[in-house]
């Protein structure tokens, strides 16, 4: 009994302790809300004028990093809302503004950010008629994005005029405080363009702005523009103007962010694949990878500039990582290009031709079409040299067959250009219409092929240079790495100072007489 007393007495004890647990638990200060999108747009204006103010571009980045998440929320209420704070009165500029938001009319002017009072509007007597240039240029971006993101014939021809409006304007001023913003607007202006599959007609715009931001040293729209321009050469294939802008420009790689390099790596990695750089080219690409943001944040770059990497590397003779295909990012959009590269390590050109046909559409959408049938002969070369590796001797009629080649004469030239290339250690026999193949040191049939000493070709003198060269670039990365102690010169120079003084000492005491060799009593010695 008294046991059962004593566990009723903790039981009692320990719910009066959960109770005061939980009434002390809700005097915690909850989470504030999150702030309404019209909120958002008045505290980015509050950022944009203290960046005007203070010289502080930092102030401006912060504003565009939220614009991704804020595009999301606009709508025409919100747009009209911000456009009605930001101008206090009603002028041209403001009606026009007015006029791109395709539900401003279903909106009431008076309108304030957050709900304010209908007694707020009488403060705007004393806030200027018409923000800042940024502040308006902000405020058409917004709008911009808004009529992207809006379906219809209507919001995409409002969209193309309010662009290039908001073009004029900002190439009207020269303002150092606007040159951010004015590269966020360059781009859309781009992409409005492309999206109405017109973007051909304003490859002139884009190249007299280019000019004028070189003037103003503009860095960062002068790296948008590149990137635009040569976006706009690649879609319509124009190679050669786009590795023409390359060389007579430079991009400022170090003023400018990862987003923009990384993409101007991935524009020259294309030009360089095309012109049969595939070294170069997997140098550019395999950048624009460290340099591009994270798979999550940016999944659509990271899957285009993985496909074409993929190629360049069949292309240059190497396999690419399984693991790569098993990324969560890239599994579903390098499925193709996984059978693409099965058939290249396998050599079976039949599943590399079926491969080809079946997501022909994706590989020209990918534009990575014309690089993969420059695959073709890769297989090929890899079937010619297991076929070297499994037969001595084989028909050309059997190459024919096993490759799927169209003829015996396709097949002799295939095994001719694969032996002239060092690919595979063969003979083609013509008469008889087979290939013999044989390994180094064994000997062949009729000793006319047989004995063949590897000291005989090139190889040893080219093993040696590449030996001795090396030893070479060792000896010098050793010199340029060898430190030497602080201030032994000066040791040198005081001693050979010293020896300077006392030679001179001596020359004026010979001068003087003061030394004589012959009356020198230390000259005789001991006598």
């Amino acid at each position: 009994m008294a046991t059962d007393k004593a566990e009723k007495d903790s039981k009692t004890q320990g719910e009066g302790d959960a109770k005061k647990d939980a009434a002390a638990a809700p005097e915690k200060a909850p989470p504030p809300p999150p702030p309404t999108p019209s909120a958002e747009i008045k505290s980015n204006i509050q950022l944009i004028e203290r960046a005007v103010s203070t010289l502080e571009p930092r102030f401006t980045a912060r504003v565009l990093r939220s614009l991704t998440t804020l595009r999301r929320k606009l709508d025409g209420t919100i747009l009209t809302e911000a456009v009605n704070a930001a101008y206090a009165k009603d002028g041209p500029a403001k009606k026009a503004l007015l006029s791109y938001i395709p539900t401003s009319k279903d909106v009431p002017a008076s309108m304030e950010v957050d709900g304010a009072p209908a007694s707020a509007p009488t403060k705007a007597p004393s806030a200027p008629s018409e923000p800042c240039p940024e502040v308006d240029i902000y405020l058409r971006l917004l709008i911009l994005l808004h009529l992207m993101d809006t379906s219809g014939t209507t919001a995409s021809d409002k969209a193309r005029v309010l662009a290039r409006e908001t073009i004029d304007k900002i190439q009207s001023l020269n303002r150092r405080s606007l040159d951010a913003i004015a590269a966020r607007v360059y781009f859309y202006f781009g992409r409005v363009h492309e999206l109405r599959k017109d973007a051909d007609t304003i490859r002139p715009v884009l190249l007299a702005a280019q000019r004028t931001a070189s003037l103003r040293r503009d860095d960062e729209l002068q790296a948008t523009l590149i990137n635009l321009l040569l976006r706009n050469y690649l879609q319509h294939n124009l190679y050669q103007q786009a590795d023409h802008l390359i060389s007579k420009t430079t991009f400022p790689s170090t003023t400018t962010g990862n987003t923009q390099l990384s993409r101007y790596l991935y524009y020259l990695g294309r030009i360089r694949a095309v012109q049969l750089s595939y070294t170069e080219a997997h140098t550019h690409l395999q950048q624009a990878i460290r340099r591009a943001p994270s798979a999550q944040l940016a999944p659509g770059f990271y899957q285009t500039v993985h496909k074409l990497f993929l190629i360049v590397e069949l292309l240059m003779g190497d396999i690419p990582e399984r693991s790569l295909f098993r990324h969560p990012v890239l599994k579903k959009a390098l499925g193709p290009y996984l059978k693409i590269v099965q058939a290249v390590r396998t050599g079976d050109l039949s599943s590399f031709q079926s491969s080809l046909t079946q997501h022909r559409l994706q590989f020209q959408q990918d534009q990575t079409y014309t690089l993969i049938l420059r695959l073709r002969h890769n297989v090929i070369k890899t079937g010619v040299r297991a076929l070297s590796i499994a037969y001595s001797r084989i028909s050309l009629r059997d190459i024919c067959l096993k490759l799927h080649l169209d003829s015996e004469e396709d097949a002799e030239y295939i095994v001719g250009k694969a032996v002239r290339d060092g690919v595979i250690d063969a003979r083609v026999d013509h008469a008889k219409g087979w290939m013999e193949s044989w390994r180094r040191g064994d000997a062949g049939s009729g000793g006319k092929i047989g004995g063949v000493d590897v000291y005989e070709t090139g190889e040893p003198r080219e093993a040696f240079a590449k030996r001795i060269g090396f030893c070479l670039d060792l000896h010098n990365e050793s010199v340029k790495a060898m430190r030497y102690p602080l201030n032994m010169h000066r040791k040198d120079l005081a001693t050979a100072a010293e020896a300077r003084e006392r030679e001179k000492e001596l020359a004026i005491e010979i001068v003087d007489g003061e030394h004589d060799d012959d009356d020198d009593p230390g000259s005789l010695g001991d006598f």
